[in-house]
């Protein structure tokens, strides 16, 4: 049994399968979804050996003839080389516009894979098969892809639907404590943003202490991709609401691309919400209580909530951000658990919040 979250966006409508047991359901998930008669599964040098035969197996049974691509796993690989060997393997397999992708691994996999899939034959089909809480939780849903190029994270890429994803939580049971605390960033945020109950459960049982039973993590699971999926459905391509997920984002990343991509996504977005948080007290738009709640929950799963980097380098890296507008940045702060807004400042301003909140 899995949990079915149906996403419906203008570019396409699809399912996310969450559940135990269900990456043997791979093929059929697929073939009901994408059709096709090839499935490139495109993978990295951890994950592959952990799951790429068993959903080969699965792909095969539902009639694909099957490809397996891998990359070197890391953050490193994330750039344009990596990406023109994939699109090159693709086509070597003769993959056509009916065929399928399947990205089965963590976020970069799914990045890479979905970029892959945007740009071959100016688009054919993909499947995100998560194997990551980050990538279950927020990247394999929404149709963001891209590529890290030298002047900063995600700066080349595309929206590009996936036709179904597949979650399957007993995965996690194969990442590190490290990798799955990384990932808790993330979970934090969306019961931030969006849900207070999320936010005091997951602050109150941390979803990495020893023995997290099973079937809570898939009940979390679901309810994450639940609020991921309504800010998409309502705004696909950011031009309002769904900048609400870059919650700690726009000093997380600063944090991020400043340790050359050494500190998870997670843990620098984690240390985002919390600087982020601290100003926003300081400048009167939330509570004090509000930043402890972070601050608190934040900590209680071992992730930073401070920097040790000085302004100007977070400065640097924040105003080389994706985000940023021309002379302004749009940056989200929190008005109360569960519920955070967006708001334009100029680089100024910015300055002022990381000198406030850093």
């Amino acid at each position: 049994m899995s949990t079915q979250i149906d996403v419906s966006t203008p570019s396409r409508s699809y399912q996310v399968h969450v559940g135990r047991h269900v990456l043997g359901q791979v093929g059929q998930l697929v073939r009901q979804a994408a059709g096709g008669s090839v499935a490139a599964v495109v993978s990295d040098s951890n994950v592959a050996p952990l799951y790429a035969q068993q959903v080969l197996d699965s792909l095969q049974a539902a009639g694909y003839r099957t490809v397996l691509i891998t990359f070197p796993a890391g953050e490193q690989s994330k750039r344009l080389g990596t990406l023109g060997d994939i699109l090159e393997q693709l086509a070597q397999a003769e993959l056509s516009r009916d065929d399928v992708v399947v990205a089965l691994g963590g976020g970069v996999t799914g990045d890479m894979a979905g970029l892959a899939a945007a740009m071959y034959l100016r688009g054919c089909q993909v499947a995100q098969v998560p194997t990551s809480l980050l990538a279950m939780v927020d990247s394999s849903v929404g149709g963001k892809t891209a590529v890290d190029l030298e002047a900063g994270k995600n700066l080349a890429g595309a929206f590009f639907q996936p036709s179904v994803v597949v979650a399957d939580v007993d995965c996690l049971g194969t990442l590190s404590h490290d990798l799955l605390t990384d990932s808790c960033g993330e979970v934090i945020k969306h019961g931030v943003i969006a849900d207070a109950d999320l936010f005091r459960e997951v602050s109150e049982h941390p979803l990495n202490a020893p023995g997290y039973a099973p079937q809570d993590m898939e009940r979390v699971v679901a309810r994450n991709v639940q609020i991921k999926r309504d800010v998409v459905d309502a705004d696909e391509r950011e031009r309002g609401l769904r900048q609400t997920l870059n919650f700690g984002h726009t000093i997380g990343h600063a944090i991020e691309a400043a340790s050359d991509f050494q500190l998870g996504h997670g843990t620098c977005v984690a240390c985002g919400m919390c600087c982020i948080a601290r100003a926003s007290v300081r400048k009167g738009w939330c509570a004090p209580e509000v930043a402890q709640a972070i601050e608190q929950a934040v900590a209680a799963y071992g992730l930073p909530t401070q920097t040790s980097l000085d302004h100007d380098t977070i400065f640097h890296y924040a105003t080389h951000d994706k985000k940023r507008h021309g002379t302004h940045v749009n940056v989200v702060v929190p008005l109360r658990i569960g519920q955070v807004e967006v708001r334009r400042i100029d680089l100024g301003q910015l300055r002022e919040l990381i000198e406030l909140g850093c």
